[in-house]
């Protein structure tokens, strides 16, 4: 029944991870690649354990309704979705910018 929570936000999901993934257009080389694919995994699996935490939290508190488990669900899997994101946006930069600036130090021989 967790699940529920997670189809209802996969659009959503596919959205951001989309706009994550075309933007900024350039540069575009491997390592972003990877970066970014790297992340949005990271991001979904999140979310799925965050989405199962929820369920769970919402299954042991005995005076809550029985939406209360699929609310909860929802608010944690969106919110590490989102975490992950913030934190890949905010890093993407500086990590592949240091990546660049090594790779173009090496001596060519």
């Amino acid at each position: 029944m967790a699940w529920l929570s997670l189809l209802l936000f996969l659009p959503w999901f596919v959205l951001l991870g989309t706009l994550y993934w075309l933007f900024p257009r350039q540069p575009r080389g491997t390592a972003r690649r990877v970066f970014d694919g790297a992340a949005l995994v990271l991001a979904f699996v999140l979310s799925i354990l965050a989405m199962l935490w929820g369920h769970h939290i919402g299954l042991v508190q005995n005076d809550a309704g029985p939406i209360w488990r699929q609310v909860l669900a929802v608010l944690y899997a969106y919110g590490a979705f989102l975490a992950v994101m913030v934190a890949a946006v905010l890093l993407r930069g500086p990590l592949l910018s240091a990546t660049a600036t090594k790779a173009a130090s090496k001596p060519l021989h």
